[in-house]
Formats: structure tokens, C-alpha cells, sequence
């Protein structure tokens, strides 16, 4: 039974909804048609990748806790998962009502523990959430440079491209764009601050637990 409790992911998770929302993906270069990646423009600019390696010596004893909590709870939760086996096989495989309650009290303790852990992610999960919205302020006017700049006509995502020229990916240039528009940027939050400004759960929490499958006869 496996548990997703990545801690790295506090702050090494893709790119939140800021990033791809904030701008629309449309551009391009020497035909005038050209794909962008604005994720990977936000992820490889040097405020970010700089913001990123603050954060691993700021919020160290954050992330140590996280993977020290998250090893204890992936340990108990594989004890509670092998003595629910055991039991199942020992009922030879029928899930008896006194499976079921076990089961039930093995969910339970898998919610808590990611709940657990979302909750001492937060800090780091909203610093990083932070860092991605200063940049991505900058995005669209770097996009706008970038695609004067390669005399694009036309942008499309790269994503959803099936093919390109290595000339028509404008993404290197709009991380040059945004290297200059933003050069650096803060990771610490002000009091109170919110993804957006409108009070959203802070990003980049740990992904939710995958459930695991009810005991079943063989």
C-alpha cells in the first residue's frame, strides 16, 4: 500500500495555477508561428530558480520536519496496512465486519496524516505560491517582448503542438525577457497574503493520499 507524502514537492511541485492562468499561451518566430512554454519559463527564470534554493536553507527545519513526520506516518501506515492483509488472509480472504471496522480505522489514519501534513506545509507551500505570482506579474510583458523581439505572429502552447522547428520554441526567450523584468524576488509573504489576493488555500500542498482499495475476496 503506498502513501504520497513527498515533501520535496513543498517545494519542487509543478507549477501552481497562477502560472498557467495569468497569461494566455499564444505567440511566434521566423515563419511568424512559434510555441511557448510559460511554465517552464517561470520554473527556469533566475528569480525563481534562485527564490528556490533561499527557500531549502529558510525554511530547512520545516522540510526536515515534513520528511521526518512524513517517514514515521509512511512507516505506521505500512504496519496498519500489513496487519489488515494479515487479518484478511487469516479470515481467508472474506472480509469480516471486524476487516471492515480495521479498514475504516486505517483510512482514517491515512486523512489524518495527510491532513498533518498539509497543515506544516503550508508555510513553505504559500512562500512558494508567492515567489511563482511575483514573477508571473511579469509574464505577459515578457511574452509581449519575446514574441516582438523573434517578430512572432502567432503562439501556440508547446504542449499541445505535435511538432515544431528547434527555432520555433520561443520559451528561451521569454525567460531572457523575464530574467530582465524580474530579476529577483522575495519568499517571504506578506501577513495575510493569499495565492491571488482572494483568500485561496496556499498552493503546492502535498497531493492527496491515494485511497487505498477495500479489503476483497479472493
Amino acid at each position: 500500500m503506498k502513501t504520497i507524502f513527498k515533501a520535496a514537492a513543498l517545494v519542487f511541485a509543478p507549477m501552481t495555477a497562477i502560472a498557467l492562468t495569468a497569461v494566455p499561451a499564444v505567440a511566434q518566430t521566423k515563419s511568424g508561428i512559434a510555441v511557448v512554454d510559460l511554465e517552464e519559463a517561470v520554473g527556469k527564470s533566475a528569480a525563481f530558480t534562485t527564490a528556490m534554493s533561499q527557500m531549502q536553507t529558510t525554511y530547512k527545519p520545516q522540510i526536515d520536519a515534513i520528511n521526518t513526520r512524513r517517514a514515521a506516518i509512511e512507516t505506521d501506515l505500512k504496519t496498519k496496512g500489513d496487519a489488515l492483509q494479515a487479518a484478511l488472509k487469516a479470515a481467508g480472504n472474506k472480509p469480516t465486519p471486524a476487516i471492515e471496522t480495521q479498514y475504516q480505522q486505517y483510512q482514517q489514519a491515512q486523512q489524518a496524516a495527510q491532513a498533518e501534513l498539509q497543515r506544516m506545509g503550508q508555510p513553505v507551500g504559500l512562500a512558494r505560491a508567492y515567489v511563482e505570482q511575483q514573477i508571473v506579474a511579469k509574464l505577459d510583458d515578457a511574452l509581449k517582448a519575446a514574441t516582438a523581439k523573434t517578430k512572432s505572429e502567432i503562439v501556440f502552447k508547446k504542449a499541445a503542438t505535435e511538432s515544431f522547428g528547434a527555432g520555433a520554441d520561443i520559451t528561451p526567450s521569454v525567460i531572457t525577457e523575464l530574467n530582465a523584468l524580474v530579476p529577483s524576488v522575495s519568499i517571504t509573504p506578506p501577513a495575510g497574503w493569499q495565492p491571488g489576493g482572494q483568500g485561496q488555500p496556499a498552493a503546492a500542498a502535498p497531493a492527496p493520499a491515494t485511497p487505498a482499495q477495500a479489503p476483497k475476496s479472493r
